[in-house]
């Protein structure tokens, strides 16, 4: 009964010996596995999980401001409209202002406001000595 006893204590000190072991090499074989795994993301160049979500953010931020300042600007396009419908209606208006424009030798654009008109270039001091 001793020898069984005896044997049975080597048996299950052999036991957890093993189980310490297969332990450590299963944490050694998943600290290798990580390390192996991350030289493969890097030489993949992907980017780390922080660095997308911040600049998914970014982007959706500039998204939304591209899509509230579209709204402006077709509810600006609109108002032009409107104006310009508005100026055709009365004609005499939009008349007297072209033509006022034209007759000090202004430039109208499509807009229909004045530009100063291009003056000569006076050359330059050095230059007019040469």
């Amino acid at each position: 009964m001793a020898m069984d006893k005896r044997l049975l204590d080597d048996l299950a000190r052999m036991t957890s010996g093993a189980l310490g072991a297969a332990a450590s090499l299963r944490e050694e074989a998943e600290a290798q596995f990580r390390e192996r795994m991350g030289e493969f993301v890097y030489r993949l160049d992907l980017v780390p999980r922080e660095e997308f979500d911040a600049l998914r953010a970014v982007a959706e931020a500039a998204r939304e401001a591209q899509e509230a300042l579209s709204d402006q600007v077709a509810a600006l396009e609109a108002r032009v409209a409107a104006l310009e419908g508005a100026g055709a209606k009365s004609g005499r208006t939009a008349t007297a202002k072209s033509s006022g424009a034209k007759s000090s030798g202004a430039k109208a654009t499509q807009s229909g406001t004045a530009r100063r008109p291009r003056t000569a270039r006076k050359p330059a001091e050095g230059a007019a000595d040469s």
